[in-house]
């Protein structure tokens, strides 16, 4: 063993200077996305808590068509599916059957929001929007929350397109995707309890 491996074994772990990039990239991100479980875990909360205050007005059961959630559901979990294709063909360097999977990733997600918005707005026509109740302020506030981040995580793909196609599979635009990959899977789970607790649990 040389000298210099040596004297570096004997550093501890916590003084060796900084971590690769990766290391540092993954854990930030990580954390971000505990920061995110946290704020759905309020907004499950309050929901949970304001569930049965409809003030007279409809209730979720009235609401809700359970059908059109399951197809929504479904859509959103296709979604995930080929996004998991793309990161396969990213990470085997192809880059056709890689924007190929993320197109598909796009559309199914943009077609979840479209559906998800059409809820909203046919809800509101009727007379059951926000202001209506604390039940459907807290239904709003969830689902709608939830919406923004499918909205925002489409806006990242269209971006992660871009990088791709300009820069090519360089280390940082793959790094770049494996965070989007982790967001769109994290996203999913929060609808599964999203669809369980709002949409079946409804009364």
């Amino acid at each position: 063993m040389s000298a210099s491996s040596s004297t570096h074994s004997e550093i501890p772990l916590s003084e060796r200077g900084p971590a690769p990039r990766n290391v540092v990239v993954s854990f930030g991100f990580w954390l971000f996305l505990l920061s995110d479980i946290v704020i759905f875990a309020a907004l499950f909360a309050a929901f949970a808590v304001l569930s049965h205050e409809t003030a007279g007005g409809p209730s979720g059961d009235d609401l809700f068509d359970r059908n059109r959630v399951l197809l929504e559901t479904a859509i959103l979990l296709a979604s995930s599916f080929t996004c998991g294709l793309m990161s396969l063909t990213v990470e085997q360097r192809k880059l056709i059957p890689a924007v190929a999977w993320g197109a598909a990733t796009f559309l199914l997600g943009a077609t979840f929001v479209g559906m998800e918005l059409s809820e909203f707005h046919g809800m509101i026509e009727s007379g059951a929007g926000p202001d209506r109740s604390a039940f459907l302020s807290a239904f709003f506030a969830l689902v709608g929350t939830h919406g923004l981040h499918v909205s925002a995580g489409l806006f990242w793909l269209l971006v992660m397109f871009a990088q791709v196609l300009t820069l090519g599979f360089r280390p940082m635009v793959l790094r770049r995707l494996r965070c989007f990959s982790l967001f769109w899977h994290a996203l999913d789970i929060v609808w599964i309890g999203v669809f369980t607790i709002v949409y079946l649990g409804a009364r």
